[in-house]
């Protein structure tokens, strides 16, 4: 198992700058964005038709010994807007003809969410069966948006090769192991899972117990941990729209990695996935309001790094 970084926490670096610095954690894996949410900071997808711009970029990677573990273009494809929609869905599809190049098995998305109607405007997410209007909107999203776009995109990706990780995120209609699971089911093994632990934990869900759910379905994970307020809980439930950066408030926020769970439970974490035939990268994404990305990426690598090693040590005297 390899530890990685999702880039865009340091997108104000140039690509060089960032390896640099990546080095110097003893860090040569990285998840690159190329558009949408993440941005493209360091990996232009203007590369697909310019063999030059590609080979310097390659170039750049091989001399510091760095692989890319996936190319991200977490975006909206389902939006309600068509233009938005489009725009999103050409980029997941460039995407995934730029991982077919550079040899990268695995991209990552979100599912999108529809409006509640082909004349919505905005997104529509469902999070309760009642009334009955939202099982409605719910039915129509999955059979007359979700279904076709996803069972077209997930033929292309494996028609080059790639495999797509969507992220379980609320706010989509993929948020839940059973999310996932569902839109598996429609699309095939082409699709599978990007896990990424703190998005478990607000939704009262345990991760090391729903990695036992997902199994083979996950391609590609984040380490980033999430810290709950008991405190504040009784007033804001989880679904709780307040700003990240209002922490005092929140009912919960996202951390850095050992920030939110101690060492014990992540070691669990990584065992459980390795049980689960996950040996891939470990990607550090920061999004700790408390922390900056300097020192929020200092201090995860440096947890993580210790709990792998042990874990590998520990793998290696039983072999």
């Amino acid at each position: 198992m390899r530890i990685g970084v999702f880039t865009p926490l340091l997108s104000q670096l140039p690509l060089e700058d960032v390896l640099t610095k990546l080095a110097s954690l003893q860090i040569q894996t990285v998840e690159l964005g190329t558009g949408n949410y993440p941005g493209d900071a360091h990996c232009k997808l203007s590369m697909l038709d310019k063999a030059d711009e590609l080979a310097v970029f390659q170039a750049k990677l091989a001399d510091r010994g760095c692989m890319i573990s996936a190319l991200s273009s977490h975006g909206n494809p389902l939006h309600p807007d068509a233009d938005r929609a489009k725009h999103d869905q050409e980029v997941s599809r460039k995407t995934i003809l730029l991982a077919e190049k550079l040899g990268i098995p695995v991209v990552v998305d979100f599912s999108g969410c529809p409006g509640d109607s082909p004349k919505a405007k905005w997104p529509n997410w469902v999070t309760c069966p009642w009334p009955p209007d939202y099982l409605e909107i719910l039915k129509w999203q999955w059979d007359e948006v979700v279904a076709p776009y996803w069972t077209a995109h997930a033929k292309f990706a494996a028609d080059h090769g790639v495999k797509i990780a969507i992220e379980m995120h609320p706010g989509f209609v993929v948020y839940s192991p059973e999310t996932m699971l569902k839109l598996i089911s429609i699309t095939g093994p082409s699709v599978g899972c990007n896990y990424d632990p703190s998005h478990m934990f607000w939704q009262g869900i345990d991760p090391i117990a729903a990695i036992r759910v997902l199994g083979n379905t996950i391609l590609h994970v984040h380490a980033k941990d999430t810290q709950m307020y008991p405190v504040n809980l009784p007033k804001t439930g989880v679904l709780d729209t307040k700003p990240y950066t209002d922490e005092r408030n929140r009912g919960w926020i996202f951390r850095t990695c050992g920030y939110g769970h101690g060492e014990e439970w992540w070691r669990e974490f990584v065992s459980t996935l390795r049980m689960f035939g996950y040996d891939y990268a470990l990607s550090i994404e920061h999004e700790d309001s408390l922390l900056s990305p300097e020192e929020g990426l200092r201090k995860a690598a440096t947890f993580l790094q210790q709990i792998v090693i042990r874990e590998q040590a520990a793998a290696a005297w039983w072999v």
